[in-house]
């Protein structure tokens, strides 16, 4: 999925259970307090506290001390899934978690508070300056994204099922005819859906992109009663949820034989993304990465329509850190998962992306999403 996009917090009561890592990734946070120059963090991003407890229902809050053990709160309704899933905190039963856990703060011991400053409104930033005057709050500056942005070999087994089943979805879609001239781009994107339900995903990733003819030229389009026609690049970019990770691939196809400015543009984009997975280094920049790819377009003549960054992180949210752009800062690390998505969009044409899901590795990045990338005709 192009990386302009918004990330989208999700929590699903249904999800697979929690990874017996929480703890450890909840020390790997207190290791950081002395440095962010707090006694405790206050958590409320809901997938953040799951990343740090395990707990996957709609309100939540956690307490991670540097020198005492932590605390959870939610509410009445998720009194027995909390206790199913967070076994290993104290537990606190409030409907308003973060004002419970300001309440029970000992300031004599803890004078500083940082909290998520990109989650907390203002009235709930008023509201925990009420709860306990006598704290500095400071921002914790995404500091569980960052550490959400390397992820675990329990996660990246979450991420490489997520992929492997909308691997399966497309590759049944195909073989049963679901992409064929007549059929519209909204049956197309239900059909497929459908069959990564099947499959075993517990939702898709995000609005499921079908784009054919001229409308594969606009990156995020969104499927619509078209009818897919002769001739038609046909682009999809979509994914599936499991254990609570998101899948994320981009595909295009062609119905019928290609045009000689279809082959070329394929071509170049298919280069360009072969480029961008190999530049994907331990301690590469992330915009030498996008480069990698984006000065391969440009260098044929496509710069001004490839209009996005490169990719994105990708796990509990189908959009986190890192951001593989040209705006983007920062290099990538060991077990980072990430997209590569270079596109080419000709207005009033049609567009080509083509999109994988890969996992920094030592020896080389580890590609989870299997699809050929090869210019296919349907």
């Amino acid at each position: 999925m192009a990386s302009d996009l918004a990330s989208v917090p999700t929590s699903d009561p249904t999800a697979h259970p929690a990874s017996d890592n929480s703890a450890v990734r909840r020390d790997r946070l207190r290791g950081q307090l002395a440095d962010l120059g707090v006694d405790a963090a206050l958590i409320t991003g809901l997938v953040s506290v799951r990343y740090l407890t395990g707990f996957t229902g709609s309100n939540a809050a956690l307490v991670v001390y540097a020198g005492s053990a932590d605390v959870f709160c939610t509410d009445g309704r998720y009194r027995t899934q909390s206790a199913a899933q967070v076994p290993d905190l104290e537990r606190v039963i409030e409907r308003n978690c973060a004002r419970a856990m300001a309440e029970r703060l000992d300031t004599e011991k803890v004078a500083r508070i940082g909290y998520e400053s990109h989650t907390v409104t203002v009235d709930g930033l008023d509201e925990l300056r009420a709860t306990a005057p006598a704290a500095d709050l400071s921002s914790l500056q995404q500091a569980v994204e960052g550490l959400r942005a390397v992820k675990d070999e329990d996660e990246v087994a979450q991420l490489r099922e997520a992929c492997a089943i909308a691997d399966r979805a497309l590759a049944d879609l195909i073989e049963r005819g679901g992409i064929r001239l007549g059929r519209t781009e909204l049956e197309v994107g239900r059909d497929l859906d459908a069959l990564m339900l099947e499959l075993g995903a517990q939702e898709r990733s995000f609005e499921t992109i079908v784009a054919t003819g001229p409308n594969s030229a606009v990156p995020h389009h969104r499927p619509t009663t078209r009818i897919l026609e002769r001739g038609d690049f046909v682009k999809f970019d979509f994914g599936a949820r499991y254990g609570g990770y998101h899948s994320d691939m981009t595909r295009t196809f062609v119905l019928g034989e290609p045009a000689d400015w279809q082959r070329e543009v394929y071509a170049v984009v298919h280069d360009a993304q072969r480029l961008g997975r190999e530049a994907l280094r331990i301690g590469a920049d992330v915009r030498d990465v996008d480069a990698a790819a984006r000065d391969h377009v440009k260098a044929a003549g496509y710069g001004d329509e490839f209009s996005h960054g490169l990719g994105h992180g990708v796990g509990l949210e189908i959009h986190e850190a890192p951001t593989v752009s040209y705006l983007g800062a920062g290099t990538l690390a060991e077990r980072m998962t990430v997209t590569v998505e270079p596109g080419v969009y000709l207005e009033g044409r049609g567009g080509v992306r083509i999109e994988d899901t890969l996992v920094v590795r030592a020896d080389g990045p580890e590609l989870l999403t299997q699809t050929s990338k090869d210019l296919t005709v349907l």
